[in-house]
């Protein structure tokens, strides 16, 4: 089992700096131009890659106005599922000019593909891994058609349980992936910090021993920090240039500025956290002069007892440390000692 991912040229594994993917969804509504500088916007704010969706909703659901197919709660209540699809979706007419502007502005760019003529389709544009989405982790056809193309695979699991989980990995391996990663993830739009349950990050690598990262559909920053410093090395976030525009996926996307600062953000604190304390976590050995010791505060002469009057735990650190201040109680000065000077061993009969 391979315990990393490539993708073009950045490795993605368990003590990376952190992967963050911008996800244009439907927030281009409809404008090609409005695609390009989203491009430009996640270029801007330093994210790594850009990614679409590629589909029809044709090949996502058909055109009823049974129950069934009307979407109850959320930002999308009241939507038939065809008419959210149509509107949210990339035409794939654009793929080729999204791709081709990608790579000149140095951004990944890759697509989760909801069936297996998207990945076909995908493949023309050499597109370098596949992201499958937590509503079609379950869909293990879909995932073998990605897996044949040797591709790294990204996967979120955010309505999967442990056991479905476990069959996209076993099936991504067996079906000739190169490698994969998992995103925890809510499936709520837009979800709650209360609702993001982060500890699942932990729990997934131990489980399954592969990169894990965060989609987060929650408001800022914060919740994506939070998983940095629990080991995700991925974070997939919309982005919209104002929420204000409207579309499917506005109201939980983040505008340029914040996009920005989730990125310096997410790398700020996997400077933080990446590597293990050296000896005892806190003490930068430069500082300590800033700590207490004991020093003389009264002029002694040789022989005289050390005593709550001529002694005293202060600040810098140049003397001996407090701990020893009561034994050094009730000695005496090996030489004559003067205000203000720190006390060290040598200047005491034991």
């Amino acid at each position: 089992m391979k315990k990393e991912i490539t993708i073009y040229d950045r490795t993605i594994g368990f003590n990376t700096k952190p992967y963050i993917i911008a996800e244009l969804s439907g927030n281009h509504n409809g404008d090609i131009n409005k695609a390009i500088k989203l491009i430009d916007a996640a270029v801007n704010s330093g994210a790594d890659a850009i990614k679409l969706q590629t589909y029809t909703a044709d090949t996502l659901t058909i055109d009823s106005n049974r129950p069934e197919f009307l979407i109850k709660g959320g930002p999308w209540d009241g939507k038939k599922l065809y008419d959210l699809y149509k509107e949210a979706s990339t035409p794939w007419d654009w793929h080729p000019t999204i791709f081709k502007y990608a790579k000149q502005k140095k951004i990944h760019c890759f697509s989760s593909p909801f069936d297996n003529t998207a990945v076909d389709f995908l493949e023309k544009l050499s597109a370098p891994a596949y992201k499958i989405a937590s509503f079609e982790l379950v869909d293990i056809p879909l995932i073998k058609k990605a897996a044949s193309k040797k591709k790294p695979l990204i996967m979120s699991t955010g309505v999967a349980d442990y056991e479905e989980i476990s069959d996209a990995c076993i099936t991504a391996h067996n079906f000739g992936a190169d490698g994969y990663a998992l995103l925890h993830c809510i499936s709520d739009y837009p979800s709650l910090p209360k609702e993001m349950q982060l500890k699942a990050i932990q729990q997934l690598k131990y489980r399954f021993d592969v990169p894990i990262g965060l989609s987060d559909h929650t408001i800022g920053s914060t919740v994506a920090v939070a998983a940095i410093t629990l080991g995700a090395t991925i974070i997939e976030k919309h982005i919209t240039l104002s929420r204000s525009d409207g579309g499917p996926d506005s109201s939980f996307s983040s505008e340029p500025d914040e996009f920005k600062t989730l990125v310096d953000d997410c790398k700020n604190i996997f400077q933080a956290v990446k590597s293990k304390p050296k000896n005892i976590p806190g003490i930068k050995k430069s500082n300590a002069i800033f700590r207490r010791s004991i020093f003389i505060i009264k002029d002694m002469k040789k022989g005289e007892v050390f005593s709550k009057e001529t002694i005293k735990s202060i600040r810098p650190g140049f003397g001996i440390e407090p701990k020893f201040f009561d034994e050094i109680l009730g000695k005496k000065a090996s030489m004559d000692l003067v205000r203000g000077e720190p006390l060290s061993w040598e200047k005491i009969i034991t």
